[in-house]
């Protein structure tokens, strides 16, 4: 993880984001306190984007991926 001065971060922005989008987390100080993290989008979406229903149930397994057998217990008596 690379961290830089707010001021550094500004004036060599283009770098910072290059960085951050080939993996490496960036963070950004001020004033001596680590204030924002800067991270590649697809690390962000993984990690903060909420998957709708659309995309749940698509990845949900498809008919026959998926192995399921049925018991074939005895039905206990009852008595009444």
């Amino acid at each position: 993880m690379n961290q830089w001065k707010l001021q550094d971060a500004k004036a060599k922005f283009s770098e910072l984001v290059d960085r951050a989008s080939a993996g490496e987390a960036q963070v950004v100080t001020k004033h001596g306190k680590k204030v924002v993290a800067i991270i590649a989008y697809d690390q962000y979406e993984l990690k903060f984007e909420p998957k709708g229903l659309k995309a749940w149930l698509l990845d949900a397994p498809k008919v026959g991926e998926v192995d399921i057998t049925r018991i074939q217990d005895e039905i206990p008596e009852i008595e009444l």
